[in-house]
Parts: structure tokens; sequence; C-alpha cells
């Protein structure tokens, strides 16, 4: 019975990585996703600067950023998740270098401190001096990270994001999934902008 339904899961779970592309499918949402964020990152960092000006914006692009934030944790964890779970498929394709895996925990906890300080901001209300605070040591210690991380990968990126959308090779060898990589990408943006006009409702009192 237990051996059954094992081979139910697993079954399902090989249907989804055939739909989905698999390791590489999963490999090109994670760098559509972080070059929509390094897109939307400089878009942030240019109302940094302003802020005094700027900070309808600054509110507006920092919740659109949750849900693709969100989308890469999810993706990246994926792998790490089915890598240390002996998953054939990830084991062969192997970790990724190991100052990336240092750096990970580190990656992670300082985007849920300043993702999670800017909300906690947001819906505290001015003047909250000590969230500012966090809020702006959270972010140099992320930037710091994020700038470690985004070297690692930089150099694969162009080859990740463009692969999708290449008509080189016979139809057959494509990969399968760009739909739903697409769809996953455009639903997590559209996501955020809806949190961004809710960030500028709840976020009048600093305005």
């Amino acid at each position: 019975m237990l051996d059954s339904h094992a081979a139910t899961i697993g079954g399902a779970g090989r249907r989804l990585a055939t739909r989905s592309g698999g390791v590489a499918g999963n490999a090109r949402l994670t760098g559509a996703v972080a070059v929509a964020l390094l897109v939307l990152l400089a878009a942030e960092g240019v109302t940094i600067p302003l802020i005094g000006k700027w900070l309808g914006p600054h509110m507006f692009i920092g919740l659109l950023l949750i849900p693709p934030v969100a989308l890469k944790l999810a993706s990246t964890g994926y792998r790490f998740a089915r890598y240390y779970t002996h998953d054939g498929r990830y084991v062969r394709k192997g970790p990724p270098p190991i100052l990336l895996r240092v750096l990970a925990p580190g990656v992670v906890l300082t985007t849920i401190a300043v993702f999670g300080t800017g909300v906690a901001l947001l819906f505290t209300g001015p003047p909250s001096s000590t969230l500012i605070l966090a809020h702006k040591v959270s972010f140099i210690a992320w930037v710091a990270f994020m700038s470690l991380h985004v070297l690692g990968h930089l150099l694969e990126l162009p080859r990740l994001v463009s692969a999708d959308w290449r008509r080189d090779g016979p139809p057959e060898a494509r990969l399968a999934g760009p739909g739903l990589r697409a769809s996953a990408l455009a639903g997590a943006i559209v996501l955020g902008v809806a949190l961004g006009f809710l960030a500028l409702a709840a976020g009048r009192p600093w305005l």
C-alpha cells in the first residue's frame, strides 16, 4: 500500500517535471526572475537618494518586489530541497559553488529582514525611529550579500533568460514549460503591482 502511494507521488512528480522542464526549467525560471528583480531593484535604488520626495514610488516598488522575491526564493528553495533529499536529477546537476552556498543563509535572512521591516514601517506609520534604523541596517547588510550573490550568477543570466525565446534547434529538443515559467513571472509582477497600490493606500501617513 505504501509502495503504491509512493509510486503515485513519484509519478505525479515526474509528470510535473516533464511539463515544467525539470531541472533546466527551474534554472530558467530562477534566471528570468533574477533579471526582473535586477530591473526592479535598480528602479528602487533610484528612489533612495531622493527618498524625501520619492517616498511614494519607493513604497510602491518595495511592495511590488515582494511577490517576485518570493518566487525567486521558492525556485531556489525547491532546488535546495530536491538536492538535499537526493533527487537524482538535481544531484546530477550538482550544488551551487561553495561560496554561493555559504552566502545563501545571509541572502535569505537579510532579504526577509529588509522587506519585513519595510512592511512593518508601512503599517505602523511614523515616526517609528527604531524600525527605520532596523530597515536601514538590514538594507546595508542585504546590499552586501546580494552584490556577491549577483556577481556569482551574472555570467549565466543571459543564457538562462534567452533560452526560452531562442528558436535554434529542432522543436522536439526545446524545453517544456516556457508558458508556465512566463506565467509564473507575469503573475508575480501583477500581484506585486496590486500590492504596490495597497502600499500607497496604507502608507498615506508617511506621505
